[in-house]
């Protein structure tokens, strides 16, 4: 079965009219997002884009936020045995004011409308609609006066445009009949104090437009006088030349009338108000001839994408998995645009808005681009790079001013809009230490992966030096050392356990969280690492020294004894019966990578009781609790699919849903709570877990197939590795063949080995045999590795 073939089986097909957002197909082109509906009366597509947003942000109260220090030491005061620290009247007035400016909706991502298409369903029927991940076009079947007609979507993927065709049919002359009205809508939950969209009914030029101003200011008695930082959007879409247009009333809304087919374009334009214009700009209408040429370069764009990797999974279901959120990953984010935010690039009304739709640094944000690295997608994550480079002014400023200490603490929440003091400065969760070496993680990935020297030099290694330089000052507090502690130890502290305890009455649950000593251990040693790679050692010998002193003296990662026997916790002194919302426990298998199957069997044995006897409320953990299976090899697949069948929503996406009541849940708590809220970008990430499964090489030490039944085939091409490598195999009958591996660096190759003998390795015309538990190889670059069993 060719790819092509093997894609096709899992487009998305629904068997009925899809009028709900949810139901609606995903289309997309890494910017611009469309949902496209049907109703049994009408078409209407929705679009978002993840570069448009309402802009305006509350930045109150700066001058009464205060610094750590005077904070610290007030809330020292508040006696231990409270139950909580809200029991403090002045703690309880500070969490609502500094809480006041998140309280506002905006900024939110800002829907850019919908496009209406009606039809007389006397006349015609909707049965259903297909969509093609293999080409990302969305196939409407119509019954038309007893004759199948079929529409065709798609998103253009070199401009923000949707195209809207019909198929071949035996009766054109009713699919170009088909629709009788066009209408253009502004989203109907844009806020009502914004200038009004300003919308034309175009009849000669065969187009409808509407145009929205997003003002920076919140104020209104700025508005008239404009800003160079106000942004605007305009959605604008034209018919072909042969139908006709005759305006209905006072709405963007038009009867149509087609003679010779029907081609419809819209476009979305956004950027700074001064450079999207008050007019739509001319245009040539729409042909089909136009629609074929933009179809063909969609499809080349989609082409080239799925050759970045590929799988071919006996388990069907998991294939399905793979292929269809790595479609979705390409929807919704491209190097050039905007970082997604939590629900991505779609949204509708409310739909997309809670939290501010924002970026949240305790796993939310980071999550999905954990695919792109395995799955050979490391350009993707350019758009979180650029997220990070957006962010680290803001973070140096509050590292500075509120800490008082060198380096960047990078936020809790953070928006894609200019900002000028963190917008969640509440002690009780903006105090997660963890965030800092978090957000920079995935930039020592990128490098690993790759291993792009320039990319580390140019983008990488500030922010994770910066990072390092806060953490380094943080942990050398003297509150968080000496006598006090009874040890020589460099504790993180205070600190906040990830969406749990908030902070506590004496700090009794607020030192030396896990998260916090696996991540800061990771950013260490990849700082070390990077300076050896750029030749730094001299350079930045002064902070080596101090990371190193540091490193050496971190405290030992919290642990509890449980059923199972010795498990980590999330922080020292906790019941191991604890139900997390994050999965804390586990964070040294992911995404500390301290532990996994490289460890030692103390240590590995001390991770699975974790993993086992994790306790997890729901909706944050289906990717991130499933790569720490993987990660150990103890991953039950089936449960893993019954987990994602659970959470599957009708659009093919998997939302947050709650596991157990006991912890922040009670009885009464809907377990569904958070699926109308979005699209939730972070769980495209469940392809890694697949990954993970078919190989690993975290450590630099490839390994095949290390938690894949051995009953089932598999085999996968081009799956990315540390070291710069492209690997490809298959397995049959619990063994590993047809190993290939490129080198597109030219590093040493490392690489479990597979089977219990020997293997011959094939370098061009050149053949040898290795033995051993690790094949060890230098490599040339671009060259080509062959393994087999002897």
């Amino acid at each position: 079965m060719n790819l092509p073939e093997r894609i096709s089986r899992h487009d998305l097909i629904y068997d009925k009219p899809a009028p709900t957002f949810f139901e609606g197909a995903l289309l997309g082109n890494g910017g611009m997002g469309a949902v496209v509906t049907t109703r049994p009366d009408a078409v209407v597509v929705h679009f978002g884009h993840n570069n448009v947003w309402d802009i305006r942000i509350a930045e109150d109260h700066l001058g009464e936020i205060g610094d750590f220090e005077s904070l610290f030491a007030r809330l020292k005061e508040i006696p231990a045995e409270y139950d909580s620290l809200s029991e403090d009247a002045w703690y309880r007035e500070y969490v609502a004011m500094t809480s006041e400016n998140y309280g506002h909706p905006y900024p939110r991502p800002m829907p850019c409308g919908s496009l209406l298409l009606g039809f007389d369903r006397r006349r015609a029927e909707v049965l259903g609609h297909t969509l093609r991940i293999g080409n990302g076009l969305c196939e409407i079947r119509f019954l038309v006066e007893g004759h199948p007609v079929t529409l065709q979507i798609f998103a253009d993927q070199e401009a923000d445009r949707l195209w809207i065709a019909f198929g071949e049919s035996d009766r054109p002359d009713l699919a170009a009949s088909l629709f009788n009205r066009i209408k253009l809508m502004p989203d109907p939950k844009t806020p009502e104090e914004l200038p009004r969209p300003r919308g034309t009914v175009d009849v000669p030029a065969g187009r409808l437009a509407f145009r929205v101003r997003l003002p920076f200011s919140r104020r209104e008695e700025d508005w008239d006088a404009g800003d160079p930082r106000d942004r605007a959007f305009r959605l604008s879409v034209t018919v072909d030349s042969s139908t006709e247009l005759a305006g209905i009333g006072t709405e963007i809304e038009a009867r149509l009338a087609a003679k010779d087919g029907f081609v419809v374009r819209v476009a979305l334009e956004e950027g700074p108000d001064a450079a999207v214009s008050e007019e739509p700009p001319p245009s040539v209408a729409p042909s089909k001839e136009a629609c074929a040429e933009a179809f063909a370069a969609a499809r080349s764009s989609w082409s080239e994408y799925w050759s970045r990797s590929s799988v071919a999974l006996e388990d069907e279901f998991l294939e399905r998995v793979w292929y269809r959120n790595l479609y979705f990953f390409h929807c919704s984010v491209k190097p050039d645009a905007t970082c997604p935010g939590l629900f991505a690039n779609w949204s509708y009304g409310n739909i997309g808005s809670e939290w501010h739709g924002d970026y949240h640094m305790n796993y939310n944000t980071q999550q999905p681009f954990w695919v792109a690295f395995s799955s050979n997608h490391a350009d993707k994550h350019l758009a979180y790079v650029s997220m990070v480079e957006h962010v680290l002014p803001i973070s140096r400023k509050w590292a500075k001013d509120y800490y008082g200490l060198r380096g960047a603490y990078f936020p809790h929440s953070a928006y894609p809009v200019e900002m000028n003091v963190m917008p969640y400065p509440v002690p009780h969760w903006g105090w997660e230490v963890c965030e800092t070496p978090w957000t920079v993680q995935s930039l020592w990935w990128h490098y690993l992966y790759t291993m792009d020297l320039a990319f580390l030099e140019e983008r990488a290694f500030v922010p994770m030096k910066e990072a390092a330089l806060f953490m380094v000052d943080y942990l050398k507090r003297p509150d968080a050392r000496g006598e006090a502690w009874g040890d020589d130890r460099y504790h993180i502290f205070p600190t906040v356990v990830p969406e749990l305890y908030e902070l506590t009455p004496g700090f009794k649950k607020n030192r030396d969280c896990i998260v916090d000593l696996t991540l800061t251990k990771f950013l260490f040693l990849a700082f070390e690492k990077a300076c050896a790679e750029l030749g730094r050692d001299e350079e930045e010998a002064e902070l080596l020294a101090e990371v190193r002193e540091v490193l050496r003296k971190l405290p030992d990662y919290p642990t509890a004894e449980s059923r199972r026997g010795t498990v980590f916790v999330s922080v020292p002194g906790e019941d191991p019966e604890v139900v997390y919302n994050v999965p804390n426990g586990i964070a040294t298998v992911f995404p500390g990578e301290d532990h996994g199957l490289h460890s030692s069997p103390e240590e590995y044995e001390i991770a699975v009781n974790s993993y086992l006897n994790h306790r997890n409320e729901g909706g944050n953990e289906l990717v991130f609790y499933h790569m720490a299976g993987a990660r150990l090899g103890v991953l039950d697949l089936e449960r893993f699919k019954r987990q994602i069948a659970y959470c599957l929503l009708p659009n093919g996406t998997c939302t947050d849903k709650l596991l157990e009541a006991g912890g922040r849940y009670s009885d009464t708590t809907p377990f569904d709570y958070m699926s109308p809220m979005g699209v939730w970008f972070e769980n495209f990430a469940l392809p890694a877990v697949i990954n993970e499964c078919l190989m690993q090489s975290y450590n630099g030490i490839i390994r095949l197939f290390p938690n894949w039944p051995p009953d089932l085939r598999a085999s996968f091409a081009t799956l990315r590795a540390v070291g710069g490598f492209l690997v490809s195999a298959a397995a049959e009958n619990g063994q590993a063949r047809d190993v290939e591996i490129v080198s597109e660096a030219g590093t040493r190759l490392r690489i479990y080995n597979p089977w219990e003998g020997g293997a011959i390795c094939r370098r061009g015309e050149r053949e040898e045999r290795l033995e051993g538990a690790i094949f060890e190889l230098d490599t040339a670059k671009g060259e080509t590795i062959r393994l087999t069993k002897v």
